[in-house]
């Protein structure tokens, strides 16, 4: 009688073995799943991918009417001594820059911008010195390029007999340039969006940007230039003043200041 129940015993354990197992396997299955998380499907559409791109450029060119000018002028002078040339350079200069200041140009906008003092020599292989030479050159900064011409009269009058330089240019440069990388990288934009839609795509993020800004002078004193090479975008910008740079009743056309900006980019297509 004692070997049957044993046997029960042993049956009634396997069943509750398996039946535990049976019942824990799907808990494990999904505590499994929950614990390992399902990669998510990505949208090709807004991958930025750089294994397909666009390179575009954009230029744009503001044109500006200059509101400075920097005038360079001096006196060279010729004696026997230094002390001589010394003392009538210094004269005829005070009087160039008493001359420019009766203009309206303040004491701080004038400055010395080349003094030398050198040797005259009999002939070019002599070591005989037959006399001495000064050159002393002021640079004038106008804030009223309506002064031009009337400066350097005032000031070849009082005894200048140099003007080596006339350079206008504007004192809101940096803006300028800003509104100028502004529209060239707006113009690459619009370039890259054209091109990928008539090649049945869409640009996408921008991968890599390049830059390059310059400026130049158009106009004046040596005669006006006009900026042909402006590929996609040409804006105006017209001083507070009014002036568009042409020449009116006064003698010096100012011409404009051509500030150009460059951009290089490239654009993901999907």
């Amino acid at each position: 009688m004692k070997q049957p129940s044993v046997f029960v015993f042993l049956f009634l354990f396997s069943a509750l073995v398996l039946g535990l197992f049976s019942f824990g396997l799907p808990q494990s299955a999904v505590q499994a799943a929950q614990a390992s998380p399902t990669p998510q499907a990505t949208d090709p559409q807004t991958d930025c991918n750089p294994n397909r791109s666009i390179n575009v450029s954009g230029t744009a060119v503001i044109n500006v009417v200059p509101d400075r000018v920097l005038i360079q002028l001096g006196v060279q002078s010729n004696g026997l001594t230094p002390d001589l040339v010394e003392a009538e350079n210094s004269a005829a200069i005070q009087k160039v820059m008493k001359a420019v200041q009766t203009r309206g140009v303040a004491a701080k906008d004038i400055a010395t911008d080349l003094y030398v003092i050198e040797p005259i020599y009999e002939d070019y292989d002599s070591l005989y010195i037959k006399g001495y030479r000064i050159n002393n050159v002021v640079a004038i900064t106008l804030r009223d390029v309506r002064q031009t011409s009337p400066v350097i009269a005032a000031a070849l009058k009082a005894g200048a007999n140099q003007v080596l330089n006339v350079e206008f240019y504007t004192s809101e440069l940096r803006k300028y340039r800003d509104q100028a990388r502004e529209l060239a990288m707006k113009a690459a934009t619009e370039k890259a969006n054209d091109l990928a839609s008539a090649a049945g795509a869409t640009a996408g993020c921008v991968l890599h940007i390049s830059e390059n800004t310059w400026s130049s002078y158009y106009g004046g004193w040596y005669g006006r230039s006009q900026n042909l090479w402006t590929q996609n975008t040409r804006q105006n910008a017209t001083p507070s003043g009014g002036s568009d740079g042409t020449a009116g009743d006064e003698p010096v056309s100012l011409g404009q200041i051509s500030i150009k900006a460059e951009v290089g980019a490239t654009f993901s297509l999907k």
